[in-house]
């Protein structure tokens, strides 16, 4: 686990442009089981997350179409959002970061660490609106 204090800047480049923190397997479920959209970031403290996954997730929200609802776990921090997070992402394994949209609490695009890590925010961005395009 770590800090919050360390944790606190990482987890408000999300939630300073609206993701909602989800911090116990009771909000992971609260969230999923809503209509419409929703994505979800698990957000991580390796530098892939602080140079592609958050700017990336960030950058795709000035998209025409957007997800319905936008939500964060943190793993290494949120374990029992993250493992609830990570319950629903099935079958794709466990990574950090990673990114998730959901349609009316159903699976329809996942952005694994390998899809984010060595990749420009900006392509991860586009790949997100991609699927906005799509599903939203």
């Amino acid at each position: 686990m770590y800090p919050a204090e360390l944790v606190k800047p990482m987890r408000e480049d999300l939630t300073n442009v609206g993701f909602e923190e989800l911090q116990t397997a009771e909000a992971v479920d609260a969230a999923l089981s809503k209509e419409g959209t929703t994505l979800v970031v698990v957000n991580s403290v390796c530098g892939c997350a602080a140079a592609n996954a958050r700017p990336g997730a960030r950058m795709s929200l000035q998209n025409a179409k957007r997800p319905d609802n936008i939500a964060t776990v943190f793993a290494g921090v949120d374990k029992e959002a993250v493992e609830r997070a990570r319950e629903y992402m099935i079958p794709f394994p466990p990574s950090s970061p990673s990114m998730a949209l959901f349609k009316d609490g159903e699976l329809v695009h996942m952005l694994e660490r390998h899809h984010i890590e060595g990749r420009p925010a900006e392509l991860i961005a586009e790949n997100l609106m991609d699927a906005y395009n799509e599903h939203c």
